[in-house]
């Protein structure tokens, strides 16, 4: 492993010009939960690491009009016990849970569990359902694109360098909305994912779909939408027939994607039934575990 330097900023003004000094290879630093790892896959990545973590805008988590604004350098736990995310994003607050132990959860970010975008990041999912925005910001402009914008694919950003990821946002979903976060592991705890499921929606006065967001991690190389399965619920009623239909197009989609892989025999059946179940649990319907295996 290389040498490198240290240095903490004061503020997001330093911490970007710092990023961006001539001749020295800078990265931020938020959690350091990934630094070790990354360093022994690339023992060059970066001369100096600036240290973003007791910067106190970088924390906040506020209101502002329809829209909450989580700032990068939250950790898991911050995100985790903060009432106005618990009230507007459970679903946010669900997947931050699964993230790691205790002690992950108390020092990793949400912006660097975005900036790393790995495959398996539990907020990502999370976040492009909620169709979340990512402000990152430079010496000399300021960038604003959604999460599944900002990834371009596993452990690859539109972060520039000396680029820095300073907030998240997203819009309060509608009343209404219920949305729900499941993952699978190889443990109940301190696992990484195999396979995430992010769902949110809510329903018309008559009873039909109004809205349906579906997002998969793990499952292709890019965290998206699976609009296949979105349009197939819209105007519909609920049902589980509805439902386990709606598994069968994740699985289609998810092998159009990534195509047919040493996990598929586990992960297509597992992807329907975890489908499904999430869908069900939207849309406030009672499944039997052992239909939807």
């Amino acid at each position: 492993m290389e040498q490198f330097s240290y240095i903490r900023a004061k503020n997001i003004a330093e911490a970007v010009k710092l990023l961006n000094q001539p001749q020295i290879k800078s990265r931020p630093l938020a959690g350091s939960t990934d630094i070790i790892i990354q360093l022994r896959h690339k023992p060059d990545l970066y001369d100096r690491i600036v240290d973003i973590s007791l910067i106190p805008e970088l924390h906040a988590i506020q209101q502002n009009g329809n829209e909450v604004i989580i700032g990068s350098a939250a950790t898991f736990t911050e995100v985790i016990a903060n009432p106005l995310v618990q009230r507007t994003a459970p679903i946010l607050v669900d997947s931050c849970k699964t993230v790691g132990a205790v002690q992950i959860r108390n020092m990793g970010t949400v912006g660097g569990n975005v900036a790393n975008a790995a495959a398996c990041a539990d907020s990502l999912p999370a976040l492009v359902c909620l169709n979340a925005h990512a402000r990152v910001i430079t010496p000399g402009e300021e960038f604003d694109w959604t999460v599944s914008e900002l990834v371009l694919s596993p452990n690859k950003t539109r972060i520039p360098p000396g680029g820095l990821l300073v907030s998240l946002r997203y819009a309060i979903p509608q009343e209404g909305s219920r949305g729900v976060f499941l993952k699978l592991g190889r443990r109940n705890a301190m696992a990484i994912s195999r396979l995430t499921v992010a769902a949110l929606g809510r329903l018309n006065h008559d009873g039909t779909i109004a809205e349906a967001r579906f997002v998969t991690g793990s499952a292709a190389p890019l965290i998206c939408h699976f609009k296949s399965v979105e349009n197939s619920l819209l105007g519909q009623k609920p049902s589980l027939e509805l439902m386990q239909e709606a598994g069968k197009l994740a699985t289609e989609e998810m092998t159009r994607l990534s195509g047919l892989r040493w996990s598929s025999d586990f992960k297509i059946p597992a992807l329907a039934a975890m489908t499904t179940r999430a869908l069900s649990k939207v849309f406030n319907l009672t499944v039997d575990r052992t239909e939807s295996q």
